[in-house]
């Protein structure tokens, strides 16, 4: 018996559009694990929002979730304070999620 690999998901052609309207219509949520990763590492959500609206494509830090068979995007860029984050995200039927956020500076 010959197994099939699963088509994988195709990847958001329009990212950064994509991401840009979903925060500015407020369509994004926190995960709990983003929530919690930002008190840890002293992230806000204007510092996040900040990079996910000037910020840049990591596509080589892309990962397929394949429990969700969804991806998860990084993007990554600086705070207004030139601090240095990568944010990672997805998209679910309600919008925007955010999975976490990482302090390039200190990881």
């Amino acid at each position: 018996m010959v197994k099939r690999k699963s088509l994988r998901p195709a990847k958001e052609p329009n990212l950064m559009q994509k991401i840009r309207v979903a925060l500015a219509s407020g369509d994004y949520l926190d995960t709990v694990h983003a929530s919690e990763r930002q008190a840890e590492r002293n992230i806000t959500a204007p510092e996040y929002e900040y990079v996910l609206k000037h910020g840049w494509h990591e596509a080589s830090k892309d990962r397929l979730d394949e429990s969700y068979d969804a991806w998860n995007y990084a993007i990554r860029g600086r705070t207004l304070e030139q601090r240095e984050l990568r944010v990672i995200v997805s998209f679910d039927p309600a919008g925007l999620l955010i999975i976490t956020v990482i302090d390039l500076e200190v990881a």
